[in-house]
């Protein structure tokens, strides 16, 4: 029998169990509320013609009624894709064509943006206005009050479909197809979850990241099945993060290592002032840890960091616990459930030894497709059913696996290829360096060779000889080849909402005015 996993299940026994709280703002969503609304809001999507198979878009800053969204989509059989709340007009509209989404819904404090993506996208779809209405944008609120708060019945699971960062183009959608099971049984990551991260009822769940992203919003879909409350924020803040942990008596944490880093940097008196011990198991993603960084927070906070290496494509996964880490340093862990995982030499296709690295394929039963990008679609699996995030990387002598870098990412220097992820793991160690990118920048012999580009940390004044003693750092650990020749500095290197750095905007700095890139 099919397990049945759903906020409805604990509405009728604690209808006040807050599902949602914001802690910056205070608001509270309760079980109660949540069910009510997202009910309400299945009924307005049909109410609005909608029907199951559909998309819809949501374009909306980290806000109370982001669940209730996803939930009813979930419940009326549609699909969801989540719009990065701080996307410009262009990549708004972009998505939501691409998508084919049928209506979309933004909030008053996105107005300025959606106002000029419902004018550019005109009759093309339908919109509704959270927190107000304005332009083309319907109340949501009186629309959803309008509508009866009782369950559709016979639909299938909506599931959602979420959009690569873009990091190297345009960002790809990734569709799945409607599951043959209703909302009330859950997707086989609950129990992966569950298990791995020890998640239940009693789970009180610190969430600081943007809703729109894979890891942040299908955890907190995941809470809500089993009863646990989220702790979020309208926008990561350090201190505040740390005063919610405490005041809240937080359980669990889901971080990427920019926001471990932000948390270390606060004052020492400052991180004194909150404590910490309720906290049983932490899950970090998104972004390789520099070791640095995680020594620092096992340290700190106990050895219950727990990494996953995945992708929003959800083709498998990797695990690796505390205890593990430390005896496998640099590690993303083994991996989990019933993933299996291979390295691929990319030109011959055959499998690579331990310790070489290659492509990670990695496969566990489930297929997805870019959706209008057949291309990149078939470029993504091989035979078997094996699938390619476009991750490097290798496999230990214990099996476990260790990121090398981005394919895409990936320098050729004469002919050589350099992984820039091995002078950044080094250079992240440097006392002087907060932040660091390593590309590679045009140059007449060798095509291109590499570059560090890096945050200075605090207040520090730089020796006159600071390019050179970086460069010899970093020589001290690897091969001349693999480290940069020269050494730039920036105020601040882009990431996005989720911490992922953006490093196509670093390299277009360099190579702006050629006509053609080897990267």
């Amino acid at each position: 029998m099919a397990r049945v996993a759903h906020p409805r299940l604990f509405v009728q026994n604690n209808p006040q169990r807050p599902a949602l709280i914001m802690a910056d703002t205070g608001q509270i969503l309760s079980y109660g509320q949540l069910v009510e609304r997202s009910d309400r809001g299945a009924q307005l999507l049909t109410t609005l013609g909608l029907q199951e198979g559909d998309t819809i878009a949501i374009f909306l800053e980290n806000h109370i009624c982001y669940p209730e969204l996803c939930w009813a989509a979930k419940n009326a059989g549609i699909t969801y894709a989540c719009i990065p709340s701080r996307s410009t007009v262009e990549e708004v509209a972009y998505i939501v064509d691409n998508c084919d989404a049928k209506l979309l819904i933004s909030s008053i404090a996105l107005r300025d943006t959606a106002v000029k993506v419902a004018q550019h996208l005109a009759q093309q779809c339908q919109y509704l206005m959270v927190d107000g209405e304005v332009g083309a944008f319907a109340n949501y609120e009186v629309l959803l009050q309008a509508c009866e708060p009782r369950p559709l019945k016979g639909r299938r699971r909506g599931p959602s479909m979420l959009y690569s960062s873009g990091t190297t183009g345009k960002p790809k959608g990734i569709r799945s197809p409607l599951p043959d099971a209703p909302p009330e049984e859950p997707p086989p990551r609950l129990a992966m979850l569950e298990k791995m991260y020890q998640l239940s009822d009693q789970t009180v769940f610190i969430n600081p990241g943007p809703f729109y992203h894979a890891a942040p919003g299908r955890f907190m879909i995941c809470l809500h099945r089993l009863g646990g409350t989220v702790i979020s924020f309208k926008r990561f803040d350090p201190e505040a993060c740390l005063a919610a942990i405490d005041e809240y008596q937080a359980t669990h944490g889901l971080f990427v290592p920019t926001m471990f880093t932000r948390i270390l940097c606060l004052d020492s008196k400052v991180k004194e002032k909150y404590r910490h011990d309720s906290l049983r198991c932490v899950a970090h993603l998104g972004a390789p840890c520099p070791i640095p960084i995680k020594e620092q927070m096992i340290q700190w906070w106990g050895p219950i960091l727990g990494e996953t290496y995945a992708g929003t494509e959800a083709v498998g996964h990797t695990y690796i616990s505390s205890p593990e880490w430390l005896e496998h340093k640099g590690s993303v862990g083994r991996p989990a459930g019933n993933c299996e995982l291979r390295i691929v030499d990319d030109s011959s296709g055959e499998e690579m030894p331990a310790g070489e690295p290659g492509l990670i394929y990695m496969r566990n039963g489930k297929r997805f497709e870019y959706h209008k990008d057949s291309d990149k679609t078939k470029d993504a699996f091989i035979e078997g059913g094996w699938a390619t995030l476009g991750d490097i990387g290798y496999l230990d002598e214990d099996g476990y696996l260790y990121l090398t870098d981005r394919k895409a990412d990936m320098i050729v220097s004469g002919g050589v290829n350099v992984y820039p992820r091995e002078a950044e793991n080094v250079l992240h160690r440097h006392p002087l360096i907060a932040d660091v990118a390593v590309v590679g920048v045009p140059d007449e012999e060798l095509g291109e060779v590499v570059k560090a580009v890096v945050e200075i940390e605090g207040d520090n004044t730089l020796p006159n000889d600071f390019e050179a003693d970086v460069i010899a750092f970093c020589r001290q650990y690897l091969a001349p080849q693999k480290c940069p020749r020269s050494v730039d500095i920036v105020e601040e290197l882009p990431r996005n909402e989720a911490g992922k750095l953006l490093k196509r905007l670093v390299r277009d700095r360099y190579w702006q005015d050629r006509a053609s890139r080897l990267v």
